[in-house]
């Protein structure tokens, strides 16, 4: 793994814990609850991942910095964000949706240098950006976002496909990184900003 998209895994990470971490306090859960949710949902997507992939053991047990970032991020949270009432309503939103696009383009990377195509790139792309986040939803009793009317799976695929097709046409890694996280997190933050939603498939109404 290079150094920037190492440096960009332990930024989605943090983002990630963040996010979790966010969650939990909206939940009223102790800081064990608060340990529990920032890292499923910052290490979630990317052990199914590893396990589908078949790169045993998985990521953050090979280099135990991810664990250190996501309880210095805990930590740092717990300490400065004691009242959730505090926090802006758009955080939350907004660190989950650059989470989205870090960890989409890292998983989409990953499967490429293992030699798969770019559709199970793509895959691996959108199971690292939305697994864990599935996970925290379940833990806390909501509906995951994936499977909601919400522009949110659509906003991960569309990066794996941006990232996939920019390394196909000769793009250089960096390029294709930024190109590609720049249009997963765009999709996803005008979606969150406009309340763009996609039709939903209702049975009732037929």
């Amino acid at each position: 793994m290079s150094q920037w998209i190492y440096f960009f895994d332990l930024c989605g990470t943090a983002v990630f814990a963040l996010s979790g971490a966010l969650a939990a306090g909206r939940h009223r859960m102790d800081p064990f609850g608060v340990i529990v949710l920032a890292s499923v949902t910052a290490i979630g997507g990317g052990s199914i991942r590893d396990a589908l992939l078949g790169t045993t053991p998985v990521f953050w047990i090979r280099d135990p910095n991810y664990i250190i970032v996501i309880l210095a991020t805990v930590l740092l949270t717990l300490i400065f964000i004691r009242k959730p009432k505090k926090v802006p309503q758009y955080t939350l939103p907004v660190a989950d949706a650059l989470g989205l696009a870090l960890f989409t383009v890292i998983g989409a990377e990953k499967a490429l240098s293992l030699g798969l195509g770019g559709m199970i790139a793509v895959v691996m792309g959108l199971i690292t950006g939305v697994g864990g986040g599935m996970i925290r939803d379940l833990l806390c009793r909501q509906v995951p976002m994936i499977m909601r009317t919400e522009i949110y799976a659509t906003a991960s695929i569309f990066g794996g496909i941006s990232y996939t097709l920019a390394i196909h046409l000769g793009a250089a890694n960096e390029i294709a990184l930024g190109l590609a996280m720049l249009s997963a997190l765009t999709i996803r933050l005008a979606a969150i900003k406009w309340h763009l939603r996609l039709p939903a498939f209702d049975l009732k109404k037929t």
